[in-house]
């Protein structure tokens, strides 16, 4: 594999920065990447040259933009291999895309005494608008367990699908212990009942080729940020036959077809989902992300991470006194690993490993009923990025040991 770690770090600026008179090496992935140097130039040239509102205009500027924005719909169209970029909504965020599908197709499609199946470990943004869902139409919210290694079990995923399941709603890859879920068992288990599919992707879409027609996903939900575009832009795909179903859950400008006094019809989608003057710029530098993602190309992104994460579990397992979350082989997860070291809080680990250049998450990681049932109330959380080097690795194993022996062993 003919990888070029070196040059694709040079991208990006800011690992050649020194954090607390150290090496920098930046392993909080998970939360949000590092945008490489086309990204922020590109949206610096949009401000420079091209910036004006879209839609609107009929001079040169605006139509510029225009342009612009909505070509980046088809490009996320084709990095996504969805049938139409009518079928790509532009949100802030996977939060903002997963209450908007909860809120305005939610309450279509679930009555009083339906279902709604989600999994143990789902992020809060992937489980607050369904409990909320269910409280407003009176359905019951259920929940699949995990087996002892933190994979989805789907005995019981076929247990808790039955014939009133209207909506089950699981994450791709899990933002906790990495855990890849068997999106294709998932998909025929909820077919099969009428039930409609929705795919939390914020923690795929930077670690592996996704498809979301050969998912069969009825809707799919991704951020920005975690792919190297800027913060404040999300996708929301959903199939065409329901996003003309679903109600938009924001109303102003842009978003209509025609207004009078006494009523309001609507644009067709995605555009009576974009309510007022959108994030133009987010949106340009998230068609500068593809660009660079696509470059460089999502299978190879994802074998040459295989190669990262393989060694890393492996040494931070064998540590003495580390518990590591999840499976404890690479090939069953994918950019995360979470652990504890005996005896000291995830946050005085973060600390430490701050101090000595390594940054790492600390926290429940919006995930609490999923530390609940790992019988912790927080982790740290190493994530990986394709510009992350086995230096990066050698400085998090050699920083989890030093942290553990200054604070169990320092007199």
């Amino acid at each position: 594999m003919n990888w070029q770690i070196e040059a694709i770090r040079r991208d990006f600026p800011i690992l050649s920065h020194r954090i607390n008179k150290e090496r920098l090496a930046y392993l909080d992935n998970a939360a949000t990447m590092q945008q490489p140097r086309p990204v922020t130039a590109t949206v610096d040239r949009y401000y420079r040259y091209d910036h004006a509102n879209v839609h609107r205009g009929v001079y040169t500027l605006s139509e510029r933009a225009t342009e612009a924005y909505e070509g980046v719909r088809e490009k996320v169209r084709h990095f996504i291999h969805a049938h139409s970029a009518d079928e790509i909504v532009f949100t802030r965020s996977t939060t903002e895309s997963l209450n908007m599908v909860a809120r305005g197709f939610g309450d279509q499609v679930v009555n009083a005494g339906d279902e709604i199946v989600i999994s143990v470990a789902e992020h809060h943004s992937n489980l607050v608008p369904w409990q909320q869902l269910a409280e407003r139409r009176g359905a019951k919210l259920k929940y699949i367990e995990l087996n002892p290694d933190g994979s989805l079990d789907l005995e019981n995923a076929a247990q808790q699908i039955t014939a009133k399941t209207k909506i089950v709603a699981v994450a791709h890859v899990g933002n906790v212990i990495g855990v890849l879920n068997p999106m294709s068992a998932l998909e025929a288990l909820t077919h099969a009942v009428g039930a409609y599919l929705i795919v939390d992707g914020a923690q795929a879409i930077s670690h592996l080729k996704v498809d979301v027609q050969a998912l069969n996903a009825d809707f799919y939900a991704f951020s920005g940020h975690k792919m190297g575009a800027p913060t404040g832009i999300g996708v929301l795909y959903g199939k065409a036959a329901l996003l003309e179903q679903m109600a938009p859950v924001q109303y102003g400008g842009e978003m209509i077809s025609q207004v009078t006094r006494t009523a309001t019809t609507y644009k067709r989608a995605p555009l009576k989902f974009e309510a007022g003057t959108p994030n133009i710029s987010g949106a340009i530098g998230l068609g500068a992300a593809v660009d660079y993602l696509d470059a460089l190309g999502m299978n190879a992104i994802q074998t040459y991470e295989a190669q990262l994460m393989g060694p890393m579990l492996a040494r931070i397992v064998a540590i003495d006194g580390v518990t590591v979350y999840g499976p404890q082989t690479a090939a069953d997860r994918l950019g995360v690993v979470s652990f504890n070291i005996d005896g000291v809080h995830p946050h005085d680990v973060a600390t430490g490993l701050d101090m000595l250049g390594v940054e790492v998450r600390a926290g429940h990681h919006c995930a609490q009923p999923l530390m609940q049932d790992l019988n912790v109330t927080a982790t740290a959380r190493a994530s990986l990025a394709f510009y992350n080097n086995q230096a990066d690795v050698d400085q998090l194993i050699d920083g989890i040991k030093q942290v553990k022996e200054f604070f169990l062993h320092e007199s």
